[in-house]
């Protein structure tokens, strides 16, 4: 497992301006297989440090952070905070890897951005990981991140943000005390008064809460495009990528293969042995 990686950026456009997308590199920088993991919605590129330390032997891992989270620049225009925005930040990011040949694991929001671009004639991904996210997103699971994303407060120490991000996150699923601290050191930054606060632009709940919460969102037309090998992965508790919904995308277009797992909500982390070994086995199948 190499634990070796290297921190870089790439500079990106809107209508609105120039933007930084940081990313962390792992493995062989000659490997032609690049492996790409995008994660959700607040989250950011530290979340596949582990897949990225089991998958560097064979990959070209790279992670990035989505613009306005983590070490990548804030957009100027927050209605620019969109997944079309995102998908072309990504066109971006594999002409400076030189990826002709990219695999994808996309958690929530990092699923959808997959999704968009795998469904794209001539798109360079060959295999999909959608990471419980599927081509229709529930409304009582949109209600329910909109209750808490861009309104985090500023937190008194480091405990008060674990604290917190257990509390808000208590869909992944059980985690030892070790494990939460990782889920928060990176999404937490240290203010100058010795407090906390989320390491993610605010702005990037405005085109979120600009959505009607109170009706799903369908995307069957990018799904339905989807030509390359796909899994879909579920957590069983999950409330934002409905059974039915799960059960519908191993039928139709790409007809994924699709995995369970117990005891979890949204999302599996893909910290635990189990998890990563679904998506290792899946990814280096013939």
């Amino acid at each position: 497992m190499s634990e070796e990686f290297r921190q870089r950026e790439v500079q990106c456009i809107t209508p609105g301006g120039l933007h930084r997308m940081a990313y962390r590199e792992w493995g062989d920088p000659d490997k032609r297989r690049v492996l790409v993991c995008v994660h959700g919605l607040s989250r950011c590129g530290r979340d596949f440090d582990t897949l990225a330390q089991a998958m560097a032997d064979e990959y070209r891992v790279v992670c990035p952070d989505v613009p306005g989270r983590g070490l990548s620049g804030w957009l100027k225009n927050p209605m620019e905070y969109q997944v079309q925005t995102y998908v072309a930040d990504m066109v971006t990011l594999l002409a400076r890897l030189d990826a002709d040949c990219v695999h994808w694991v996309g958690t929530s929001m990092g699923g959808m951005i997959g999704m968009a671009l795998a469904s794209l004639a001539d798109t360079p991904l060959q295999k999909l990981v959608l990471n419980d996210v599927g081509p229709v997103l529930a409304a009582v699971s949109l209600k329910r991140i909109g209750e808490y994303i861009g309104k985090a407060p500023a937190f008194p120490d480091f405990a008060a943000a674990v604290q917190y991000i257990r509390a808000v996150s208590a869909p992944f699923g059980a985690h030892s005390d070790a494990e939460w601290i990782t889920l928060t050191e990176h999404m937490v930054r240290r203010q100058p008064d010795g407090s906390y606060r989320m390491h993610y632009d605010p702005a990037i709940a405005v085109p979120f809460n600009a959505t009607p919460a109170d009706k799903d969102i369908e995307l069957w037309p990018y799904y339905d495009a989807i030509k390359c090998p796909t899994l879909a992965l579920r957590g069983a508790l999950s409330d934002v990528l409905k059974r039915e919904t799960f059960d519908e995308m191993a039928r139709r277009g790409p007809r994924a293969k699709t995995v369970e797992i117990a005891g979890v909500g949204h999302a599996p982390t893909l910290m635990h042995a189990d998890q990563v070994a679904i998506v290792r086995d899946f990814l280096l199948a013939a």
